[in-house]
């Protein structure tokens, strides 16, 4: 159920159309005192080859500001923010990740992930057509949704 209703929710916002989502609203703008996030994303290995396994990976962090440490957003399982570091990596947050065939102008819903306790997540997905791959993070209580891109050319068979 909960992985329909995230479905729901970036088809929603996002535009997509997923077969079994119900339609709501578009995610709020976000305040000025939301913690700004940022989304690392590669898909590899490029080009790939047709029908062989292709990796989704990436990380979600957190500009470490007054905006954020204030006591309103708690981050559990993550890295602590030292004097020197500028992000903080987010742990246990959904990424939902799509994908847009080239020369289509639909997003396709491929499925949800999590983030690890340090921020990091992955996933295997098999490589049938060139295309955009795309990372979203819906925000998140008091955090910003982010969202990062990675375009993947697929080559013939592998012999």
């Amino acid at each position: 159920m909960m992985r329909r209703l995230a479905a729901g929710l970036a088809a929603a916002a996002l535009g997509v159309t997923v077969a079994g989502a119900a339609a709501s609203p578009a995610l709020a703008d976000p305040g000025p005192d939301d913690g700004h996030t940022q989304l690392a994303f590669d898909a590899s290995p490029e080009p790939a080859w047709r029908g062989n396994p292709l990796t989704l990976t990436g990380k979600l962090s957190v500009r470490c500001d007054d905006d954020y440490i204030d006591g309103f957003v708690s981050v559990h399982h993550a890295d602590y923010c030292r004097d020197s570091e500028s992000w903080h990596r987010l742990g246990w947050k959904r990424i939902v990740i799509l994908f847009q065939p080239a020369r289509s102008g639909k997003w396709e819903y491929v499925e949800t992930v999590r983030t690890s306790r340090k921020g990091y997540f992955h996933t295997k997905v098999p490589a049938y057509t060139s295309g955009t791959w795309r990372a979203v993070f819906e925000g998140d209580h008091r955090l910003e949704p982010a969202e990062a891109t990675d375009w993947v050319k697929v080559v013939g068979h592998r012999r």
